[in-house]
C-alpha cells in the first residue's frame, strides 16, 4: 500500500498574508486555494473528529471489516499531515471509544496492531512536521507493547511545537467524567477542597484534556448525527459539521470544506451578535 506523501496534492496554494492566529499557522506558511478568501481568524483553532465507517466502506466494496481500518489508517495520516500543513493548533481523534471493546476480538486485535504500527511508523513524520502528540483515555485493556509505543512516540515529540496531535483511545466522555468526579470528591473527602469551590475550572483541571483548549469544530463522519460518548464537556459549544463520507473515503479537500463552512458560521456562545 502506496503511503501518501506529505506535499500539496493536486492544489494551487498562496502564502499566508497578514495572519493574526497561533505561531504554528505562521510557520506552516502556505494555506489552499479553496481557503485562501477566508480570513485566519475565523479558522478553528482545535479540530474534533469522529472517524466513522471503516466497516461500511469496507463492506461496499466488498471486503473484509478489518481493510476498512487499514484504509482509514490512510485517512489519518493524509488529514493528520494537512493538518498541521495549514497551521491547526490542536487535532483531536476519536480513534477508539471504550464502547468499542464489544467488538470482535479478531477485530479489535487488528486495531491494536494498527494503532501500534502507526505509532511506529510515523514517528519520522511526526517529528518532520514538529507535531506534538498526547492521548487520552483509559489504558486498561490497551495492550503493553502498544502502550510502550505510545509512550515513546508522545516521549519523543513532547519537545516540539507544532500541532497537537491528540488521539482518544479506549475514551468514553462519560468515562471520563467518572474519573474527574472521583477525583474532586477525594480531594473534598481529604480536606483540600471544599464543595461551594468546585467551578468549571476545577472540573477542567481534573479532565483527561487538561491544559487543551476546548474543539472549535466537531467532524464527524459516514453521516450519523450524534455524538457517540465523545468530549460531552468539551463540546458545549463547538460547531459540528457531518459529512455523508465514511472515514476512508475523507480527503484534504472535506477538511477544507469543514473549514470553510465553520467560518461561515456565526458563533454566539449563548449571546446575541449587537
Amino acid at each position: 500500500m502506496t503511503r501518501p506523501r506529505f506535499a500539496c496534492k493536486n492544489e494551487n496554494i498562496v502564502s499566508v498574508t497578514n495572519s493574526s492566529t497561533a505561531e504554528s499557522a505562521l510557520r506552516a506558511g502556505t494555506v489552499p486555494s479553496s481557503l485562501a478568501g477566508v480570513d485566519r481568524p475565523q479558522w478553528p483553532v482545535h479540530i474534533a473528529v469522529i472517524m466513522d465507517g471503516n466497516g461500511r466502506w469496507a463492506q461496499r466494496q466488498g471486503l473484509p471489516r478489518v481493510e476498512g481500518h487499514r484504509e482509514g489508517v490512510e485517512s489519518v495520516r493524509t488529514i493528520v499531515e494537512e493538518s498541521a500543513r495549514i497551521g491547526i493548533e490542536q487535532l483531536t481523534l476519536y480513534c477508539l471509544s471504550s464502547e468499542n471493546w464489544k467488538r470482535p476480538s479478531a477485530e479489535l486485535d487488528f486495531l491494536m496492531y494498527l494503532l501500534e504500527q502507526y505509532m511506529v511508523e510515523e514517528r519520522p513524520t511526526i517529528m518532520h512536521n514538529d507535531i506534538r502528540v498526547s492521548t487520552i483515555g483509559r489504558r486498561e485493556g490497551i495492550p503493553t507493547s502498544v502502550q510502550a509505543e505510545m509512550d515513546e512516540t508522545i516521549a519523543m515529540s513532547r519537545g516540539n511545537k507544532g500541532m497537537r496531535l491528540c488521539l482518544a483511545i479506549n475514551y468514553g466522555g462519560r468515562t471520563e467524567l467518572i474519573d474527574a468526579v472521583k477525583n474532586i470528591a477525594q480531594e473534598v473527602q481529604k480536606g483540600n477542597l471544599k464543595a461551594e469551590q468546585i467551578t468549571e475550572s476545577v472540573i477542567n483541571q481534573r479532565l483527561y484534556t487538561t491544559g487543551m483548549t476546548d474543539p472549535d469544530l466537531l467532524i464527524r463522519t459516514a453521516g450519523e448525527m450524534r455524538i457517540s460518548n465523545f468530549l460531552l464537556w468539551q463540546i458545549s459549544y463547538a460547531e459540528i459539521w457531518v459529512t455523508d463520507r465514511c472515514w476512508p473515503e475523507f480527503r484534504e479537500h472535506d477538511l477544507h470544506s469543514a473549514i470553510k463552512e465553520f467560518a461561515n458560521r456565526e458563533r454566539r456562545f449563548g449571546g446575541l451578535n449587537t
